[in-house]
């Protein structure tokens, strides 16, 4: 069996996907941020040359791509399958990206924890002898983001201290069945919570209680505890929601202290880049796990990292009618063998 069931939600692979190669495409923003030197490209034209935040969006995905393919000197016919997703409505940044490049394509929604998904259904696939390689991408873009889920940029709204800064980026991982390089190991796949968080410019605090969820589950079906891993990180809990989660576990007695971050804390510098409680989008978790976060790993400073991809399962329809935000998060079990 090449995929074990192991408790309520987690799968242990028994044959490992290998994560061959990443990219991440950043903008302005993120050039002036303190992970800027992991990125593959960053511009300071948030348009990428297009005419239109949106088109913007599926240029950084298609930049994403094709660095990841090159640096692993394969072309799109190589490719089996490609999981991705984006938060524009029907997912338009992604499936326009591959209107060119022939590659099976399995669309994905998971807000912002699409990176997660995207992984873990890539690594069944892998694993179950479905593919042999396959390609896991989103992207998110604060202007497109703000105009579908808040309020267009010339409204010029003010945002409250819970408010995130939606990250400008595109995160692309290539995943093999054979080769060297870090190795996806279990994950566990999230329930959807619901605290009753209603107000859109919280996502921390709604996503929160679904990463305390999936988290806890992840360490009562491997019978194990933070301690397991050299890293702990969220997707885009931001200062609000990583504090929610820290202070979920110590209430079980579980201490988190040293071991567990945030990509929605480590993309910005909360000091001088006004971003409020922190980044968030799908691009936030996508980049700092296909830049920073793999970097690490291949020059050995992480061996084994839990990469915990985190959503709000909202959309404007829903916040119009006053309905809460549900959340999700999916947990992905990254180590770096002998």
């Amino acid at each position: 069996m090449s995929v074990q069931r192991t408790g309520r939600q987690t799968l242990v692979f028994q044959h490992r996907p290998v994560l061959l190669t990443t990219a991440a495409v950043g903008g302005k923003k993120e050039l002036e941020g303190p992970l800027h030197q992991w990125f593959d490209h960053l511009n300071p034209d948030t348009k990428f040359g297009q005419p239109s935040w949106e088109k913007a969006e599926t240029q950084m995905q298609s930049l994403a791509v094709q660095t990841a393919l090159e640096k692993a000197h394969l072309q799109p016919k190589d490719i089996d399958i490609l999981f991705g997703g984006d938060l524009l409505n029907q997912c338009i940044g992604t499936s326009f990206c591959l209107r060119d490049l022939s590659i099976p394509f399995l669309g994905l929604y998971g807000a912002c924890s699409t990176m997660a998904e995207s992984l873990l259904l890539g690594s069944m696939a892998i694993s179950g002898g479905f593919a042999q390689r396959v390609i896991a991408m989103t992207s998110s873009h604060f202007a497109s983001a703000e105009r579908q889920y808040r309020f267009p940029l010339v409204y010029g709204g003010q945002r409250p201290p819970t408010a995130q800064w939606t990250v400008t980026g595109s995160g692309c991982a290539l995943l093999g069945r054979e080769g060297s390089g870090p190795r996806i190991t279990a994950a566990t796949i999230g329930r959807v919570v619901d605290w009753g968080i209603k107000d859109a410019n919280n996502m921390g605090a709604a996503m929160a209680p679904a990463a305390y969820d999936t988290l806890t589950q992840h360490f009562a079906d491997l019978n194990t505890g933070p301690n397991a891993y050299d890293l702990i990180v969220t997707g885009d809990l931001g200062q609000l929601g990583w504090q929610i989660v820290g202070d979920l576990f110590a209430k079980d007695g579980v201490a988190m202290d040293g071991v567990y971050q945030d990509c929605g804390i480590m993309i910005y510098d909360q000091e001088t880049q006004d971003v409020h409680a922190g980044g968030s989008g799908c691009g936030c978790s996508a980049v700092v796990l296909c830049g920073y976060l793999y970097r690490q790993m291949l020059e050995h400073r992480y061996r084994k990292i839990l990469f915990c991809g985190t959503g709000a399962l909202l959309s404007p329809t829903s916040t119009q009618q006053k309905e809460s935000t549900p959340g999700i998060c999916h947990a992905i079990a990254i180590e770096l063998e002998d």
